[in-house]
């Protein structure tokens, strides 16, 4: 009932973005990727459009719906307009570098040789339309959406585990101006970890192509969300099936969000991207009703044994140093084995 209903509209919103897609492959893409010698990628390039067209439209709603949530009914007040303009270079980037897709039509014909190798010994990869034959698409996009988040649960807890990891991933919960953008603001090598392995999850359990391009896009939009820097929850019950903007921003407040065991211990709570469940089954969910300030500790000027003021860590100010900071962080936790 529900796949009738919407098959149409579907098919409508398909259509149009089929026919922009090929507008903008035919008179933007295609001529730039012969203009530099690179004909032989030619189907691939039409496939990054597709990525190109959905980063460009994800950026604008962004901007017309989030941005004036934010400036109606802020979290806290914006204290560093640059870094959050930082941030707005990390989404950008991360939207149209068709980061994702490159990894997974990479690792494509990679899963494909690896299949074929298991199904020589009889050994075939568990795809959902082989264990539920006859599943409509619509069930099936809702099972590897679970499945996914489940994953990227499990990912984002394991970067607040070990020490090496968390010197990566610390600078995405360094922006102490938490805005809609933040949720881009990564380390390229936890970017590039984090985007292997969703790539080779969602072909090993046999998600197509198409669907996998809207379960990133879609999961992207609602983390915006989730930073945003809005005032805004989704009640005793919605807390409670789709991770919020308060929920997540628990997350990243100071001592809270990345310390399980008081000052400088590993961990944390709300690691949840796209549904809570997780958290609540395994016991890492707080659903606090503050709005807290955001941050890592060690950002904090301190005072030390002699009384004296001590500047807090550098996470670096412009996209860069971040970057080589977030590097020298990863080398530093990982002999220490253990964070500062």
């Amino acid at each position: 009932m529900i796949d009738a209903l919407l098959a149409p509209i579907v098919a409508a919103v398909v259509d149009t973005f089929g026919q922009a897609q090929g507008w903008l492959f035919q008179h933007v893409v295609n001529p730039v990727v012969y203009h530099l010698g690179f004909g032989e990628f030619t189907e691939e390039a039409f496939e990054g459009t597709e990525w190109l067209l959905i980063g460009i439209c994800e950026l604008l709603l962004l901007f017309l719906v989030l941005r004036p949530m934010e400036a109606l009914i802020p979290a806290q007040k914006i204290t560093d307009p640059r870094a959050r303009w930082n941030d707005f270079i990390y989404t950008v980037l991360h939207r149209i570098g068709l980061f994702s897709v490159l990894i997974f039509f990479t690792l494509d014909p990679l899963m494909d040789s690896l299949a074929g190798a298991l199904r020589f010994d009889n050994v075939r990869p568990l795809h959902l339309e082989t264990l539920l034959p006859g599943i409509s698409p619509l069930a099936s996009f809702l099972i590897y959406f679970v499945l996914l988040d489940f994953v990227d649960y499990c990912y984002h807890r394991a970067s607040h585990h070990f020490g090496w990891w968390w010197g990566l991933h610390s600078l995405h919960h360094s922006q102490q101006n938490l805005n809609l953008w933040s949720d881009n603001r990564n380390h390229l090598l936890d970017d590039l970890l984090r985007d292997v392995v969703m790539a080779v999850i969602a072909l090993g359990i046999g998600v197509p192509p198409g669907q996998y391009i809207l379960l990133v896009s879609i999961s992207r939009i609602l983390q915006s969300l989730q930073h945003s820097n809005v005032r805004m929850h989704f009640g005793r019950i919605g807390e409670r099936l789709l991770v919020s903007p308060r929920f997540h921003r628990t997350h990243h407040a100071i001592g809270i969000g990345h310390e399980s065991k008081g000052k400088g211990s590993m961990g944390g709570c709300n690691f949840g991207v796209v549904l809570p469940i997780w958290d609540m089954l395994l016991g890492t969910a707080n659903f606090s009703t503050d709005y807290a300030r955001t941050g890592v500790r060690d950002q904090l000027a301190r005072i030390d044994r002699n009384g004296i003021g001590r500047p807090g860590r550098n996470y670096g100010r412009g996209f860069w140093q971040q970057q080589w900071l977030g590097l020298r962080r990863m080398v530093e936790f990982a002999r220490k084995k253990g964070r500062s």
